[in-house]
């Protein structure tokens, strides 16, 4: 098992750590891709020796061409960069670490050339989940989830020989950093507190999108495309622990679990490795001393972001691109402090109100329905 791997978005969490474990499991880089962050990019690049590092940012891919003018390294930008990346001749895997629906064109085009994708952005599958899978199946793509709870029900599949066997699936959810708040106690809460997960060391986007349970909406429409389930065999609790990772019932009542620590790097490893296993840098799980496993139901009525992503998924059609456009954008906002963390889902709910439906998209239309939704949102605080 030889992996050659291009990061997109290799500054980033998941970059960051699917780094790790290429190094752990001796794989090499074929491209790395970054937004700005020059200083971080360079000092990977120099690391890693990929032929060629992007920046999406045209002013920040100047500084770096400049920054590695002494190494045989290309460096490339924009959009244009980004696919060059995912479709580099060398590289046989394709780690999608951007955020948002910009992940969406590059994970295509990697689809397009047959390779393996360790799917870590979610709103490809959400907002194009269909169109995706039909590529991958047309084109021989392997789409391995990164996710820790998809990485978890992909693992409780694997034995599985007849799809009708499976009940449903049940994704496990943290809660957040505000489990147990009320409605009106949501109101308050601040940016540093939204950011700060008990368990998961993330993104600010993703962190966020956990703390109003919208990540696990996100999940939900993931897993429907990934798996082709209709969303009513997908439940979610909340599992505080973050010790089983999601798990699998089947026809008989018999339900299969994964376990491990909270450490991405296990599910980033297996992605990459699958179908073997080997050792890597993930931290080992010491059931003698982890804390007791609790479940619980999600409050659908303080995190009504949650009911918002299960409607959206029973619609189909363009509801789900809408869902996320108007959640990457109400969170951006609140990420620059400009709303409160109980306006997030307020917005996203009249996005999905204002924003014209297709029940049968095309790709454009996708687009489309994701641009319409953030202007839905930023119209009310341009």
């Amino acid at each position: 098992m030889s992996r050659i791997i291009s990061v997109l978005g290799s500054t980033g969490s998941i970059g960051r750590q699917s780094l790790e474990v290429m190094e752990r499991c001796h794989m090499r880089a074929a491209a790395l891709t970054a937004r700005v962050n020059v200083t971080m990019l360079e000092a990977q690049a120099r690391k890693f020796h990929p032929r060629l590092a992007v920046m999406t940012d045209p002013k920040a891919a100047s500084d770096l061409r400049v920054k590695l003018a002494d190494t045989e390294i290309r460096v490339l930008s924009g959009p244009e960069g980004l696919l060059e990346a995912a479709t580099i001749p060398d590289a046989d895997t394709v780690i999608t670490g951007v955020v948002g629906v910009a992940g969406l064109a590059p994970t295509l085009a990697a689809i397009r050339c047959g390779k393996r994708i360790a799917l870590a952005n979610k709103e490809t599958l959400v907002c194009a989940g269909e169109l995706v899978m039909e590529q991958a199946d047309a084109c021989g793509a392997e789409i391995i989830p990164v996710d820790s709870e998809h990485s978890a029900i992909f693992q409780c599949l694997q034995g599985n020989r007849d799809r009708g066997e499976v009940k449903r699936l049940i994704l496990t959810a943290s809660g957040g950093p505000f489990f147990g708040y009320s409605k009106e106690q949501l109101r308050g809460v601040t940016l540093a507190q939204a950011l700060h997960h008990p368990n998961w060391s993330m993104g600010a986007k993703v962190t966020v999108d956990s703390a109003t349970l919208i990540n696990k909406g996100l999940e939900l429409i993931e897993a429907m495309r990934l798996y082709r389930m209709p969303p009513e065999k997908i439940s979610i609790v909340i599992h505080r622990e973050s010790i089983i990772h999601s798990m699998v019932e089947y026809c008989d009542h018999a339900v299969l679990a994964q376990l491990g620590a909270a450490d991405m790097r296990l599910p980033i490893q297996y992605a990459l490795t699958w179908p073997d296993r080997i050792a890597g840098p993930a931290r080992e799980l010491d059931l003698l001393h982890c804390s007791p496993l609790t479940f619980a139901a999600p409050d659908l009525n303080a995190f009504p972001g949650l009911k918002l992503a299960m409607n959206a998924a029973a619609r189909g059609g363009t509801a789900p691109a809408v869902f996320s456009g108007a959640n990457e954008a109400a969170v951006d906002l609140f990420l620059r402090e400009k709303i409160c963390f109980s306006r997030i889902p307020e917005l996203v709910g009249d996005a999905l109100c204002e924003v014209s439906h297709i029940c049968k998209p095309q790709l454009e239309d996708i687009m489309a329905a994701d641009q319409m939704a953030r202007q839905s949102v930023r119209r009310r605080f341009s």
